[in-house]
């Protein structure tokens, strides 16, 4: 295959949006990327300014991420620093903080040279070696903030002429050269250099098709390949039915940019024409789970990407992205990667219940919802996506994932929709976010509209023609933190939630670590449960239960299991003050699980069966 074919093979191939002169700036940012020592990690990167405003130049890494809300300081990463005018003259860079540095005396043109080492391939950073070329384009390239209006022009320079790229950015005649209407556009294109096997069809209704593109780089075969892209467009084509269409992409396609090798971390990261993700798992092996993250992450193309916070729009890539709104924008679309799933039938009905346990089951147990409702929790997202800390937390006690909170309240509001006198269904009520907040976009490929928790509320009432019930459910649900009745609305679709482990003495969810010495705590114990109540902590060496000796987690297993809920034991364990002895008093395990009826043992209804289809059914006619 021709070298350029390779490379075009996946560029985006609907003409981009025309600018008017008055639109476009004069001068582009044009930036360059190459890997002479690709071996050891490093990409060199050339930036060129042009019709620089007089003055000192700011230039910046970013310090945050599209997708992500914690700090990530890309610029620790970067060195051999070095700007220059357009005659080779060195000019002056001042480090004003560790992410900005000011060029002077640049007489309206500079070039700015640095050396970029990235060795994490995932949504986040940036992963370079001898196979692949990931980017995350905030962790590869710096940028002047007071430029930020302007059109991009990025070539990447192709190590291997076998390799291609995969990239949402609008393709030019050069093969290795691709343009962005704007910084903000740029910041939010992954793009990925390897041997990619491609598989593109068509989607949409007949006369409004787009493009939809997968781009696999793997060491699998060509086979699993051609399986993953069958999946992949039943996710596709069973999501679409919930908006009524596909978003509009903005060059008329949507790339699902993979790299599944043993040298990638796992992650998928949103985008708005594209999805970054990554794996060191196969094809072969973990199919389905890979599929998890492609679901999930093509929901986005609706919900964040076009169906926006108000919190998230313009995106600050100099500061931590606090949202108060994350139950919705991440966990509504961790319900619908799972429900796609099944409603495409590529999981059962009976599998898709096992699939709710975990969050239905942290809802139950998790002592977070004492410090917050879900409002509450998305608010944390800064402490926790990806945040590096070395301090210990007491986060197992009072937080509890927006993603499985958010999961767990679509579910609760779905089924509760559905068995109103009047149904509905969290369907409609998406629909008529996309309508209202992300439908309609600006020509800079922005929401025309951003939304608000009261915007999200205003819009439960609108679909549901009861203000007063939209009211109600954000008050005890998502600002309070109320736990729906999972057993009642479950039961309409005959599964069931039952405990996972009935009668089993329980002295509290928590890890140990084995010693010769003793069992260690390797995490502390949550609030409330009996091994917190006794006065354990994390580090404590448990020695004895009773006067048994426990030295394994199985031994611990074993002697609980001797006992009944209720039981009062004796524990004896070294802490921080020396040895310490309490009476800790057994409980029955609070853990439940999700099944179907049939699993159980039960049969469901006729009008169970007919709930369950309308729910989890295809949506496809």
């Amino acid at each position: 295959m021709p070298t350029s074919l390779l490379v075009l093979i996946l560029a985006l191939t609907t003409a981009a949006p025309s600018l008017t002169a008055q639109a476009r700036p004069a001068a582009p940012v044009r930036y360059e990327i190459a890997f002479p020592n690709r071996v050891h990690h490093e990409g060199e990167v050339t930036i060129r300014f042009a019709a620089v405003p007089a003055g000192p130049l700011r230039v910046e890494m970013a310090r945050s991420s599209p997708g992500r809300y914690a700090l990530h300081e890309f610029a620790k990463n970067v060195y051999r620093i070095q700007a220059t005018d357009p005659a080779g003259r060195v000019l002056t860079i001042t480090r004003l903080t560790p992410h900005a540095w000011v060029i002077t005396g640049h007489r309206g043109e500079v070039t700015l040279r640095y050396t970029l080492f990235a060795d994490r391939a995932d949504g986040t950073y940036a992963g370079i070696d001898e196979t692949k070329a990931h980017l995350n384009i905030p962790a590869t390239f710096a940028y002047a903030p007071a430029l930020a209006a302007r059109p991009i022009e990025v070539t990447f320079r192709r190590p291997d002429p076998a390799w291609a790229i995969a990239t949402q950015l609008q393709p030019t005649t050069d093969a290795e050269t691709f343009r962005a209407p704007n910084l903000a556009y740029f910041l939010d294109s992954p793009t990925h250099l390897g041997a990619l096997e491609v598989r593109r069809w068509e989607a949409g209704p007949e006369g409004r098709t787009q493009r939809i593109q997968l781009a696999v780089n793997h060491e699998g075969t060509r086979a699993e390949v051609d399986s993953f892209a069958t999946l992949t467009r039943k996710v596709v084509d069973e999501m679409a039915t919930v908006f009524g269409e596909l978003p509009r992409f903005d060059f008329g396609s949507y790339t699902f940019i993979a790299c599944y090798r043993a040298t990638c971390a796992g992650d998928g990261m949103e985008h708005r024409n594209s999805t970054s993700l990554t794996s060191s798992s196969a094809l072969r092996t973990n199919m389905l789970g890979l599929l998890g993250t492609v679901s999930h992450e093509f929901f986005h193309a609706w919900n964040v990407e076009r169906i926006r916070p108000r919190s998230l729009e313009p995106f600050d890539f100099s500061q931590a992205n606090m949202s108060g709104e994350l139950w919705l924008a991440e966990g509504f679309t961790n319900y619908y990667g799972v429900l796609t799933i099944a409603r495409a039938g590529i999981v059962s009905p009976t599998e898709y219940a096992r699939r709710l346990t975990a969050a239905v089951n942290a809802m139950t147990v998790s002592p977070a919802r004492g410090f917050g409702g879900a409002v509450a929790m998305s608010e944390q997202a800064p402490f926790v996506d990806a945040a590096v800390s070395i301090d210990p937390t007491n986060r197992a006690t009072t937080f509890l994932s927006y993603y499985t909170y958010g999961e767990a309240l679509g579910l609760a509001l779905d089924l509760t929709l559905r068995a109103r006198p009047t149904p509905v269904t969290l369907d409609d009520v998406m629909r008529g976010m996309w309508m209202r907040f992300g439908r309609e976009q600006t020509a800079a490929l922005a929401p025309a509209r951003t939304y608000t928790v009261a915007d999200a509320q205003s819009v439960l009432a609108e679909v549901t023609r009861d203000p007063a019930f939209a009211r109600d459910f954000f008050a005890r649900y998502v600002i309070g933190s109320e736990r729906p009745t999972y057993e009642t609305l479950l039961a309409r679709a005959g599964f069931l939630v039952r405990p996972a482990r009935p009668g089993q003495a329980w002295a509290g969810d928590v890890r140990f670590t084995e010693q010769p010495s003793g069992l260690v705590l390797a995490s502390p114990p949550l609030l409330g449960t009996p091994l917190y109540e006794a006065g354990l902590t994390a580090g404590d060496r448990l020695t004895r239960i009773d006067e048994a000796p426990v030295m394994t987690v199985a031994a611990f297993r074993d002697r609980l299991a001797m006992h009944r809920p209720g039981t009062a034991v004796r524990l004896t364990w070294i802490g921080r003050t020396g040895e310490r002895s309490a009476t800790l008093t057994l409980a029955e395990d609070p853990n439940v699980e999700v099944v179907a009826f049939e699993e159980a043992g039960r049969a469901p209804t006729a009008a169970q069966l007919a709930f369950r289809a309308a729910w989890v059914g295809s949506r496809i006619r």
